[in-house]
């Protein structure tokens, strides 16, 4: 396994640019980076451009990760990036991102179910609880898309791996797994998105292990506050997520993945909106109704879990929603802007702490060059 970063989390990875910061990255003493898509390599898929930034990766002894993106049909005119790039087609699109992907060796890519808007507070701040058109009918959109991308994913030896993002389930993720083929479809699986669909980490990981191929390494604190429940990122291993129960299960079933932080962006590289915490709305009858598949079994785990968090909060084992976001350290809120490009090195180098440490204590060979390497 290695240890590495998502490209959009990378303090300054727009300004440096794709080459500079795989550099910044070898600088932090990280093994690799996931850009989200090939277009954050190269706007145009230049083969020149994404030949050389192949290049630099392997000079520098780093994996390079990418994706096609967010392929809710109903998501498309929010990123026209996508529809751009094929001349006005969105599936030409998405297929030249997978061709140039595959011709640099990049050939588990991303892709996502919606989108997130922090703006809003509780459910109508994902795309699961629009209400100009149902969930079901997004996902049947999304299935028809990716049956669509299932040949050119098959010709050019790709997967497209679903995150376990905001919006969609796990159980939604299998589901689509099926009827699309594993063959040509995987998961992108973030160590913490499930805990707004109420899914406990470690029974989310188990469902998912087999199917692994990216991942996005992310902490929280999830508490009760108004409106159900409060998620707040924070450092990873100073969360709610086990990770010392988690990556050894991906370790177990996918010894070579890639374990890609994602952590807080700087205020400089992503100005910060109002919300700074996202609400689920656990207790709202709507909300509950829109997850079928939640046994009772994991949703009294979930709540185990949180509730044992926040017993040590009271305990002054960790700081509060308050004491975290005030602090020079912490996420913070839209008033508070003093996250900056220092913050986020020492949130990232922190991160990675802990997954080293996960890993060693479990046996896991991590590839990742030491920090002592580094300096030396």
């Amino acid at each position: 396994m290695r240890l590495g970063i998502d490209g959009q989390k990378l303090p300054e990875a727009k300004k440096r640019g794709p080459l500079k910061s795989l550099e910044h990255v070898k600088e932090l003493g990280l093994g690799g980076i996931f850009f989200s898509t090939v277009l954050d390599m190269s706007e145009t898929l230049d083969k020149g451009e994404l030949a050389d930034i192949r290049a630099k990766a392997d000079e520098l002894g780093l994996y390079l990760e990418a994706g096609v993106g967010k392929i809710n049909p109903y998501c498309s005119a929010e990123a026209t990036e996508f529809r751009a790039i094929g001349g006005g087609d969105v599936i030409l699109g998405f297929t030249r991102m997978i061709e140039a992907s595959a011709a640099i060796g990049c050939r588990e890519l991303w892709v996502s179910p919606g989108n997130f808007k922090s703006e809003y507070r509780g459910r109508l701040a994902n795309d699961r609880f629009r209400t100009d058109v149902t969930w079901d009918e997004q996902l049947l959109g999304i299935e028809k898309v990716l049956l669509k991308l299932a040949p050119v994913a098959r010709a050019n030896g790709v997967h497209l791996n679903m995150e376990t993002h905001d919006e969609i389930t796990s159980f939604e993720i299998l589901r689509l797994i099926e009827k699309v083929g594993e063959d040509c479809m995987g998961v992108v699986f973030d160590t913490a998105n499930g805990l707004q669909r109420a899914e406990h980490p470690v029974f989310a990981a188990k469902r998912v292990a087999p199917y692994v191929r990216q991942t996005h390494i992310k902490d929280a604190y999830v508490g009760r506050a108004t409106g159900g429940l409060d998620f707040q990122t924070r450092p990873v291993g100073r969360g709610i997520v086990d990770f010392a129960t988690i990556i050894p299960i991906l370790a177990k079933a996918n010894p070579d993945l890639n374990l890609s932080l994602e952590v807080a962006a700087s205020v400089e590289d992503k100005p910060r909106k109002a919300n700074p915490r996202q609400c689920i709305e656990i207790n709202d009858p709507i909300w509950r109704a829109g997850h079928p598949d939640l046994t009772l079994e994991e949703l009294e785990a979930y709540l185990g879990l949180v509730d044992g968090f926040e017993k040590r909060v009271a305990a002054g084992e960790i700081p509060n929603w308050e004491t975290y976001e005030a602090s020079q350290y912490g996420y913070p809120t839209y008033e508070h802007q003093s996250y900056g490009f220092n913050e986020a090195v020492t949130f990232i180098k922190d991160s990675a702490r802990h997954i080293e440490e996960v890993c060693r204590d479990s046996g896991i060979s991590l590839s990742t060059p030491s920090r002592k390497q580094q300096a030396a």
